[in-house]
Protein backbone atom coordinates (compact mmCIF):
# COMPACT_ATOMS: atom_id res chain seq x y z
CA UNK A 1 0.00 0.00 0.00
CA UNK A 2 3.10 2.42 -0.46
CA UNK A 3 2.31 2.94 -4.15
CA UNK A 4 0.36 6.74 -4.35
CA UNK A 5 -0.24 6.22 -7.95
CA UNK A 6 -3.39 6.78 -9.31
CA UNK A 7 -5.16 3.72 -11.83
CA UNK A 8 -8.42 4.03 -13.64
CA UNK A 9 -9.57 0.34 -12.00
CA UNK A 10 -13.37 -0.06 -10.22
CA UNK A 11 -14.52 -2.64 -8.95
CA UNK A 12 -18.51 -3.85 -9.76
CA UNK A 13 -21.35 -5.22 -7.24
CA UNK A 14 -20.18 -8.41 -6.13
CA UNK A 15 -16.51 -8.49 -7.09
CA UNK A 16 -15.92 -7.20 -3.15
CA UNK A 17 -16.32 -10.12 -0.49
CA UNK A 18 -17.73 -8.44 2.74
CA UNK A 19 -18.58 -11.80 4.42
CA UNK A 20 -15.33 -12.05 6.13
CA UNK A 21 -16.03 -8.42 7.54
CA UNK A 22 -19.25 -9.36 9.16
CA UNK A 23 -17.55 -10.50 12.02
CA UNK A 24 -14.90 -8.29 14.13
CA UNK A 25 -11.68 -10.02 12.79
CA UNK A 26 -8.82 -11.77 14.82
CA UNK A 27 -5.69 -9.76 14.20
CA UNK A 28 -2.80 -12.64 13.82
CA UNK A 29 -0.28 -10.64 16.27
CA UNK A 30 -0.87 -7.61 18.20
CA UNK A 31 0.53 -4.56 16.96
CA UNK A 32 3.39 -2.65 18.61
CA UNK A 33 2.41 0.20 20.76
CA UNK A 34 4.11 2.73 18.53
CA UNK A 35 1.97 1.05 15.09
CA UNK A 36 -1.74 1.54 17.42
CA UNK A 37 -4.04 3.70 15.41
CA UNK A 38 -5.10 6.57 17.09
CA UNK A 39 -8.56 6.07 18.22
CA UNK A 40 -11.30 7.15 16.14
CA UNK A 41 -12.50 10.93 15.83
CA UNK A 42 -15.75 11.56 16.94
CA UNK A 43 -18.75 11.69 13.96
CA UNK A 44 -19.52 14.86 12.13
CA UNK A 45 -22.63 16.01 12.40
CA UNK A 46 -25.26 17.93 10.59
CA UNK A 47 -26.65 21.16 12.12
CA UNK A 48 -29.65 18.68 12.15
CA UNK A 49 -27.75 16.22 13.96
CA UNK A 50 -27.59 13.82 10.90
CA UNK A 51 -24.34 11.68 11.08
CA UNK A 52 -22.31 12.36 7.78
CA UNK A 53 -18.95 11.64 8.30
CA UNK A 54 -17.25 8.50 10.47
CA UNK A 55 -14.28 7.39 10.97
CA UNK A 56 -14.09 3.70 9.45
CA UNK A 57 -11.64 0.60 10.90
CA UNK A 58 -11.83 -2.68 10.53
CA UNK A 59 -13.03 -3.87 13.86
CA UNK A 60 -16.25 -1.55 13.23
CA UNK A 61 -17.10 -1.93 10.01
CA UNK A 62 -20.03 -4.18 10.45
CA UNK A 63 -21.55 -1.74 12.52
CA UNK A 64 -20.61 1.49 11.20
CA UNK A 65 -21.23 0.08 7.39
CA UNK A 66 -22.83 -2.59 7.17
CA UNK A 67 -25.64 -2.18 9.45
CA UNK A 68 -26.11 1.83 8.68
CA UNK A 69 -26.05 1.13 5.62
CA UNK A 70 -29.36 -1.08 5.39
CA UNK A 71 -31.00 2.23 6.06
CA UNK A 72 -28.39 4.92 4.40
CA UNK A 73 -25.88 4.21 1.95
CA UNK A 74 -22.32 4.88 3.11
CA UNK A 75 -19.87 6.10 0.88
CA UNK A 76 -15.87 5.11 1.69
CA UNK A 77 -13.17 7.07 1.13
CA UNK A 78 -9.80 4.97 1.17
CA UNK A 79 -7.14 7.41 2.15
CA UNK A 80 -3.58 7.69 3.79
CA UNK A 81 -1.35 10.34 5.40
CA UNK A 82 1.13 10.06 2.67
CA UNK A 83 -1.18 10.04 -0.05
CA UNK A 84 -1.22 13.84 -1.76
CA UNK A 85 -4.22 13.21 -4.04
CA UNK A 86 -6.08 12.33 -1.53
CA UNK A 87 -5.78 15.60 -0.22
CA UNK A 88 -7.67 16.83 -3.05
CA UNK A 89 -10.51 14.51 -2.79
CA UNK A 90 -10.84 14.13 1.29
CA UNK A 91 -12.61 17.45 1.61
CA UNK A 92 -14.81 17.43 -1.75
CA UNK A 93 -16.05 14.51 -0.03
CA UNK A 94 -16.20 15.98 3.40
CA UNK A 95 -17.86 19.26 1.90
CA UNK A 96 -20.88 16.77 -0.46
CA UNK A 97 -21.28 14.80 2.81
CA UNK A 98 -22.34 18.19 5.12
CA UNK A 99 -24.54 18.91 1.80
CA UNK A 100 -25.86 16.05 2.04
CA UNK A 101 -27.18 16.29 5.45
CA UNK A 102 -27.55 13.04 6.37
CA UNK A 103 -28.64 11.21 3.40
CA UNK A 104 -25.74 10.07 3.20
CA UNK A 105 -22.18 8.87 5.61
CA UNK A 106 -18.92 9.33 4.60
CA UNK A 107 -16.93 6.77 5.91
CA UNK A 108 -13.15 7.80 6.23
CA UNK A 109 -10.94 4.71 5.70
CA UNK A 110 -7.04 4.79 6.77
CA UNK A 111 -5.78 2.09 4.76
CA UNK A 112 -2.41 2.00 6.39
CA UNK A 113 -4.65 1.71 9.96
CA UNK A 114 -6.55 -0.82 8.55
CA UNK A 115 -5.24 -3.47 6.35
CA UNK A 116 -8.43 -5.68 6.81
CA UNK A 117 -10.46 -3.24 4.79
CA UNK A 118 -7.73 -2.37 2.48
CA UNK A 119 -7.78 -6.19 1.54
CA UNK A 120 -11.30 -6.80 1.65
CA UNK A 121 -11.87 -3.93 -1.13
CA UNK A 122 -8.94 -4.90 -3.33
CA UNK A 123 -7.35 -1.85 -3.02
CA UNK A 124 -4.54 -1.34 -5.36
CA UNK A 125 -4.06 2.30 -5.27
CA UNK A 126 -5.46 4.98 -3.42
CA UNK A 127 -7.37 7.60 -3.29
CA UNK A 128 -10.29 5.12 -4.01
CA UNK A 129 -14.01 5.82 -2.87
CA UNK A 130 -16.49 2.89 -3.18
CA UNK A 131 -19.97 2.59 -1.43
CA UNK A 132 -22.57 0.28 0.62
CA UNK A 133 -25.98 0.00 0.03
CA UNK A 134 -28.24 -2.67 1.94
CA UNK A 135 -25.04 -4.84 2.77
CA UNK A 136 -23.55 -4.19 -0.83
CA UNK A 137 -20.43 -2.90 -2.29
CA UNK A 138 -21.27 -0.84 -4.90
CA UNK A 139 -19.42 0.51 -7.80
CA UNK A 140 -16.56 3.03 -7.41
CA UNK A 141 -13.96 4.68 -8.60
CA UNK A 142 -10.24 5.54 -8.02
CA UNK A 143 -8.30 8.62 -8.34
CA UNK A 144 -8.99 12.36 -7.47
CA UNK A 145 -11.65 13.21 -10.18
CA UNK A 146 -13.03 16.69 -10.46
CA UNK A 147 -16.21 18.01 -8.10
CA UNK A 148 -18.79 17.47 -10.60
CA UNK A 149 -18.17 14.33 -11.48
CA UNK A 150 -17.86 13.08 -7.83
CA UNK A 151 -21.20 14.98 -7.06
CA UNK A 152 -22.35 12.24 -10.15
CA UNK A 153 -21.30 9.75 -8.59
CA UNK A 154 -22.57 10.39 -4.91
CA UNK A 155 -26.02 11.01 -7.03
CA UNK A 156 -25.77 7.55 -8.25
CA UNK A 157 -24.92 5.58 -5.35
CA UNK A 158 -28.14 7.80 -3.84
CA UNK A 159 -30.69 6.78 -6.60
CA UNK A 160 -29.13 3.09 -6.16
CA UNK A 161 -30.35 3.11 -2.91
CA UNK A 162 -33.93 4.82 -3.72
CA UNK A 163 -32.87 7.71 -2.07
CA UNK A 164 -33.65 11.05 -3.71
CA UNK A 165 -30.64 13.07 -4.17
CA UNK A 166 -30.52 16.56 -2.06
CA UNK A 167 -31.25 19.32 -4.66
CA UNK A 168 -27.75 22.13 -4.23
CA UNK A 169 -26.48 24.68 -6.92
CA UNK A 170 -23.50 24.17 -8.57
CA UNK A 171 -21.50 27.33 -7.19
CA UNK A 172 -19.32 27.00 -10.26
CA UNK A 173 -22.75 27.53 -12.82
CA UNK A 174 -23.81 30.00 -10.24
CA UNK A 175 -20.40 32.09 -10.76
CA UNK A 176 -21.07 31.66 -14.52
CA UNK A 177 -24.26 32.86 -14.40
CA UNK A 178 -23.56 36.08 -12.31
CA UNK A 179 -20.52 36.90 -15.15
CA UNK A 180 -23.44 36.35 -17.75
CA UNK A 181 -26.21 38.70 -15.97
CA UNK A 182 -23.63 40.81 -15.29
CA UNK A 183 -22.58 41.23 -18.60
CA UNK A 184 -18.96 40.03 -18.11
CA UNK A 185 -19.39 37.86 -21.06
CA UNK A 186 -15.57 36.93 -20.81
CA UNK A 187 -15.58 35.55 -17.66
CA UNK A 188 -19.16 33.63 -18.13
CA UNK A 189 -17.13 32.29 -21.41
CA UNK A 190 -14.44 30.97 -19.24
CA UNK A 191 -16.21 29.69 -16.35
CA UNK A 192 -18.86 27.71 -18.35
CA UNK A 193 -15.71 26.36 -20.89
CA UNK A 194 -14.02 25.11 -17.82
CA UNK A 195 -17.29 23.57 -16.56
CA UNK A 196 -17.90 21.74 -19.49
CA UNK A 197 -14.02 20.02 -19.67
CA UNK A 198 -14.57 18.37 -16.22
CA UNK A 199 -18.56 17.96 -17.00
CA UNK A 200 -18.96 17.50 -20.81
CA UNK A 201 -22.44 16.43 -20.78
CA UNK A 202 -23.00 19.23 -17.98
CA UNK A 203 -26.42 20.96 -20.05
CA UNK A 204 -26.43 24.34 -17.37
CA UNK A 205 -22.93 25.01 -19.01
CA UNK A 206 -23.95 24.25 -22.70
CA UNK A 207 -27.15 26.75 -22.49
CA UNK A 208 -24.84 29.29 -20.67
CA UNK A 209 -22.29 28.93 -23.34
CA UNK A 210 -24.94 29.34 -25.77
CA UNK A 211 -26.30 32.64 -24.35
CA UNK A 212 -22.99 33.80 -24.28
CA UNK A 213 -22.93 33.68 -28.35
CA UNK A 214 -25.91 34.71 -28.34
CA UNK A 215 -25.46 38.14 -26.56
CA UNK A 216 -22.34 38.74 -28.87
CA UNK A 217 -23.98 38.37 -31.91
CA UNK A 218 -26.94 40.75 -30.87
CA UNK A 219 -24.65 43.33 -29.11
CA UNK A 220 -25.44 47.03 -30.11
CA UNK A 221 -28.12 46.39 -32.87
CA UNK A 222 -31.55 47.79 -33.18
CA UNK A 223 -34.18 44.61 -32.54
CA UNK A 224 -36.73 46.33 -34.57
CA UNK A 225 -34.39 47.26 -38.00
CA UNK A 226 -33.16 43.70 -37.79
CA UNK A 227 -36.25 42.24 -37.83
CA UNK A 228 -37.53 44.67 -41.01
CA UNK A 229 -34.86 44.24 -42.77
CA UNK A 230 -34.83 40.29 -42.34
CA UNK A 231 -38.58 40.26 -43.91
CA UNK A 232 -37.55 42.28 -47.05
CA UNK A 233 -34.42 39.86 -47.25
CA UNK A 234 -35.86 36.51 -46.80
CA UNK A 235 -33.20 34.75 -48.38
CA UNK A 236 -30.52 36.90 -46.69
CA UNK A 237 -28.66 34.81 -44.46
CA UNK A 238 -26.61 36.62 -42.08
CA UNK A 239 -30.15 38.93 -41.63
CA UNK A 240 -32.48 35.86 -41.38
CA UNK A 241 -29.43 34.30 -38.76
CA UNK A 242 -29.68 37.69 -36.49
CA UNK A 243 -33.63 37.92 -36.95
CA UNK A 244 -33.70 34.67 -34.99
CA UNK A 245 -31.29 35.33 -32.73
CA UNK A 246 -33.23 38.58 -31.68
CA UNK A 247 -36.60 36.37 -31.67
CA UNK A 248 -35.31 34.02 -29.06
CA UNK A 249 -34.20 37.14 -26.91
CA UNK A 250 -38.28 38.73 -27.26
CA UNK A 251 -39.21 35.04 -26.29
CA UNK A 252 -40.78 34.26 -29.79
CA UNK A 253 -38.38 30.76 -29.95
CA UNK A 254 -41.10 29.22 -31.82
CA UNK A 255 -40.52 32.02 -34.78
CA UNK A 256 -37.17 31.76 -34.87
CA UNK A 257 -36.94 27.96 -35.15
CA UNK A 258 -39.47 28.39 -37.52
CA UNK A 259 -37.86 30.94 -39.64
CA UNK A 260 -34.12 28.66 -39.60
CA UNK A 261 -36.03 25.79 -40.84
CA UNK A 262 -38.01 27.15 -43.81
CA UNK A 263 -34.70 28.66 -44.80
CA UNK A 264 -32.84 25.20 -44.68
CA UNK A 265 -35.68 24.33 -46.51
CA UNK A 266 -34.39 26.93 -49.27
CA UNK A 267 -30.60 26.84 -49.21
CA UNK A 268 -27.80 24.37 -49.64
CA UNK A 269 -24.23 23.08 -49.27
CA UNK A 270 -22.47 25.40 -46.62
CA UNK A 271 -25.10 27.52 -46.45
CA UNK A 272 -27.41 24.77 -45.28
CA UNK A 273 -25.00 23.75 -42.70
CA UNK A 274 -24.34 27.31 -41.39
CA UNK A 275 -27.98 27.69 -40.83
CA UNK A 276 -28.42 24.18 -39.28
CA UNK A 277 -26.01 25.03 -36.56
CA UNK A 278 -26.86 27.70 -35.91
CA UNK A 279 -30.37 26.43 -35.17
CA UNK A 280 -28.49 23.89 -32.73
CA UNK A 281 -26.89 26.74 -30.90
CA UNK A 282 -30.35 28.44 -30.60
CA UNK A 283 -31.81 24.72 -29.33
CA UNK A 284 -28.87 24.53 -26.58
CA UNK A 285 -29.93 27.90 -24.72
CA UNK A 286 -33.69 26.20 -24.19
CA UNK A 287 -32.49 22.60 -23.71
CA UNK A 288 -33.83 19.02 -24.65
CA UNK A 289 -36.71 19.36 -22.44
CA UNK A 290 -37.84 22.33 -24.22
CA UNK A 291 -41.34 21.01 -25.81
CA UNK A 292 -40.60 23.83 -28.31
CA UNK A 293 -36.97 22.43 -29.21
CA UNK A 294 -38.91 18.80 -29.15
CA UNK A 295 -40.98 20.19 -31.95
CA UNK A 296 -38.36 22.03 -33.95
CA UNK A 297 -35.85 19.15 -34.20
CA UNK A 298 -38.93 16.92 -35.65
CA UNK A 299 -38.97 19.43 -38.42
CA UNK A 300 -35.61 20.21 -38.76
CA UNK A 301 -35.46 16.38 -39.73
CA UNK A 302 -38.18 16.56 -42.17
CA UNK A 303 -36.32 19.40 -43.54
CA UNK A 304 -32.77 17.82 -44.20
CA UNK A 305 -34.18 14.66 -45.07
Amino acid sequence: MSDPRITSSIFTRGAVDLGALRGTPQPSAAPAPAARPAAPAAPVTSPSGAVTVIDVTDADFRTDVLERSMTTPVILDFWAEWCQPCKQLSPVLERLAEEGGGSWILGKVDVDANPGLAQAFQIQSIPMVAAVVGGQPVQGFAGALPEAQVRQYVDAVLKAAGVEAPQHEDPRLAGADDALMDGDLDAAEAAYKKILNESPADQAAESGLAQVALFRRVEGIDPGATLSVAAGAPDDLPAQLLAADVEVLSGNATEAYNRLIKLIRRVSGDDREKVRRHLLSLFAIAGPDDPAVAGARRSLANALF
